[in-house]
């Protein structure tokens, strides 16, 4: 008899999805040797290989392309089954896994806490933070309800709901407080100082600069706005912040802030989930939750 776990699978989705050992790993919270000692275990209950580890990003063997698809649609459905027993409770309650992007999470945080906490005071929100990437693996697993992205995700199998647009500004050292605005093509010349790859915010950025994204460019590239607005405040370069991130990012640099002229950079933040999920409707209320605390009426216009 076959004895397959549910955690195997889900191990073995995120390396299909990834085809890399660490980025799996890292998906999966997990180590990288515990995640390889269960993709052996099931390559083992197989009968064959279903991966090939020679080739660079790794491959799916014929019959870990069949394994692959099964285990998409069993970990599909048992995520509909969670969902659907969840959703059986009355009202918006229980427990809700919601994943946000690291550009979003210290800034919008504290007032969604407070927004949610007092609107369904029977939710417990779990919250998990990271890349894009991972946080809709994730959704796909089954190991999240929903997550705060910015859209478009483009995604198939996952509803957009938006939320709310929001500015893009310029962050840049205080002696340049008095300087004119710089022009897209004029960032270009700069020292523009960007996230890691693997930030959508990167790649919003490179697009309003209309900056090829396989460029190489010197200089740093961080995994927080912290630490970029931390060397604009050094006078290393400057950088792109959204505009919810400007009130707790003045306060630990001396930066100064411009707003670029019309048409000027923005970017849509919205909720992603399932499609099918019995969990919509509560994730709705939750999403309407989330377009009223939007603080800053001003720079950001609600969807």
């Amino acid at each position: 008899m076959i004895n397959v776990s549910l955690k195997q699978l889900r191990y073995f989705d995120s390396l299909a999805r990834l085809r890399h050992f660490r980025r799996a790993a890292e998906a999966c919270a997990v180590s990288q040797p515990a995640l390889s000692v269960q993709i052996k275990e099931l390559e083992a209950e197989a009968g064959a290989p279903l991966i090939e580890r020679n080739m660079r990003p790794i491959g799916l063997t014929p019959l870990g392309d069949q394994v692959a698809q099964h285990a998409e649609r069993v970990l599909t459905q048992m995520a509909a089954l969670e969902d659907t027993l969840r959703a059986a409770a009355v009202g918006v309650q229980g427990t809700m896994r919601l994943g946000v992007i690291p550009t979003v999470a210290p800034y919008l945080l504290p007032r969604m806490m407070a927004a949610l906490g007092q609107t369904f005071p029977d939710l417990n929100v779990h919250i998990r933070e990271t890349l894009t990437a991972r946080l809709l693996a994730e959704l796909g697993q089954g190991r999240l309800d929903a997550a705060l992205v910015a859209l478009p995700v483009s995604e198939p199998g996952l509803v957009e709901t938006p939320l709310f647009d929001e500015a893009l500004v310029l962050a840049r050292p205080i002696s340049q407080a008095h300087e004119p605005t710089p022009s897209p093509e004029a960032l270009r010349e700069l020292p523009l100082l960007l996230l890691e790859d693997g930030h959508c915010f990167r790649d919003q950025a490179l697009a309003f600069c209309e900056i090829p994204g396989n460029t190489n460019r010197d200089g740093l590239e961080a995994s927080a706005l912290s630490t970029l607005v931390q060397m604009v405040g050094a006078g290393r370069g400057v950088t792109l912040l959204p505009q919810m991130a400007v009130a707790v990012e003045q306060q630990a640099a001396p930066i100064s802030i411009a707003q670029f002229p019309v048409p000027a950079p923005k970017r849509t933040l919205g909720m992603v989930w399932r499609k099918g999920t019995a969990l919509a409707d509560d994730l709705n209320k939750i999403a309407d939750v989330l377009r009223r605390c939007d603080e800053d009426g001003a720079t950001r216009k609600t969807l």
